[in-house]
């Protein structure tokens, strides 16, 4: 028995697994942990469509925080595991989107 507390995603979520009405396929199931508010929401849109400011990236010096979030097994990534994780969670092997890649200067600094 373990009294892991699962994290709370914010949004419109369709399933147990972080998806949401923006992005449902098999691999999307991360949630990410928004810098500007500290909350879990799956997506930008869901973000800007239940939040009253505008999302902010993580700051390169804060990459060390957990912010994204496994839908599959609950466990929190930093975002430097996270970017190096070649989308796979690497607590239980779930793959994640790959196509996430093409917003990651939404939520993250990155250099262009």
């Amino acid at each position: 028995m373990h009294d892991r507390k699962e994290a709370t995603v914010y949004g419109q979520t369709v399933d147990n697994e972080t998806r949401c009405v923006h992005y449902q396929s098999r691999k999307d199931i991360i949630a990410i942990k928004f810098y500007c508010c500290q909350t879990y929401f799956p997506c930008y849109q869901c973000h800007d469509e239940h939040s009253d400011h505008p999302a902010q990236v993580w700051p390169k010096q804060n990459f060390g925080d957990k912010a994204i979030l496994c839908g599959v097994c609950q466990n929190e990534l930093t975002i430097h595991e996270y970017l190096g994780c070649n989308s796979t969670c690497p607590k239980c092997s779930s793959p994640f989107n790959p196509g996430c890649q093409l917003h990651y200067h939404l939520y993250f600094e990155i250099e262009k």
